[in-house]
């Protein structure tokens, strides 16, 4: 069987199914779709540099690999690369020409080191050491089943706060737009991220195809939006955290608690039965809350870096 690589193709709904079918059976702890993926692709940034490619084997897709500059960090340099091969066709050198063919391109592009991330199991370990990658921070994967999980009752709300749905946002999301801003700067992680472009996060985050606007949960504190939970849903049941973040002066009060039991409330009135989410291992006060909802840790993965050049 003979493995070839090659772009998605521009438009191409074929190729985006493809794509997330592989990731979603190497990483069924994520939220993925055809749809999500397109858009992702069609509003790429032009510094990312981004170029998804697909492993084909006798025309059919059998991996993937998302690759992109992190135009978002303010240290110039840092590409990253994600391999991902269906558990049925590893073995057979698919996930070795996706890394290669991703590394030449992002040399090119001028990344000067290349971050990935990486299951934490033997072989997807020992790929990454073959290929001169060095394991850094991890993170876990989390599942909670919303069918049948004791949810904690609505929390009272503290004095001088206030309850809304990003959806109430939806003729001026700018104020959401800020605090992502703020609240992703200090973030633990080894790529750093400045959020800066309005347009941009419109187009890649507020319009996400995944986006649940009725379900993202933000608190008011004297009418600005100062914690926020925000919800991602597939259409399939399945409901995914896409960040839970505090304004720094308002951290310490359970403030993300509050927005993220309301999420979850809405989310298993709307028809979720599963819900996931990832935490830095090392950012206990998260993984404080989240065990305190009864989620539980179902995977690790490592990141990994290797220096170009």
């Amino acid at each position: 069987m003979t493995v070839i690589v090659r772009e998605v193709r521009p438009g191409s709904a074929e190729d985006a199914e493809g794509f997330a079918r592989v990731r979603r059976a190497a990483l069924p702890f994520m939220l993925t779709t055809g749809p999500q993926l397109a858009h992702d692709w069609a509003h790429a940034h032009p510094d990312a540099h981004a170029r998804p490619l697909v492993a084909e084997a006798d025309g059919v897709i059998v991996g993937s690999a998302e690759v992109a500059l992190a135009h978002e960090s303010p240290e110039p340099g840092d590409g990253l690369v994600n391999v991902h091969v269906h558990p049925e066709h590893t073995g057979r050198g698919a996930g070795t020409l996706l890394l290669r063919t991703a590394e030449e391109h992002l040399a090119r592009a001028g990344a000067r080191r290349i971050y990935s991330w990486v299951l934490d199991d033997r072989p997807s370990r020992a790929f990454a050491e073959r290929h001169g990658y060095e394991g850094r921070r991890s993170a876990y994967f989390l599942r909670l089943d919303l069918a049948t999980a004791e949810l904690p009752p609505l929390q009272d709300l503290p004095a001088g706060v206030e309850l809304r749905t990003a959806a109430d946002f939806a003729a001026d999301p700018r104020p959401l737009f800020e605090l992502d801003a703020l609240t992703t700067a200090d973030e633990p992680g080894d790529v750093a991220a400045d959020l800066t472009d309005y347009a941009h996060w419109l187009a890649t985050t507020w319009r996400h195809p995944l986006q649940a606007h009725e379900l993202t949960m933000v608190a008011l504190a004297d009418g600005r939006p100062v914690a926020f939970s925000a919800a991602l849903t597939d259409g399939l049941g399945r409901y995914g955290s896409g960040m839970t973040g505090t304004a720094p002066g308002f951290r310490g009060r359970g403030l993300a608690k509050l927005v993220k039991n309301a999420s979850l409330h809405r989310a298993r009135a709307a028809g979720c039965t599963e819900a996931f989410t990832g935490n830095d291992t090392g950012n206990a006060p998260m993984l404080a809350v989240n065990r305190w909802f009864g989620y539980e840790i179902r995977a690790r993965e490592v990141r990994h870096v290797r220096a170009l050049g």
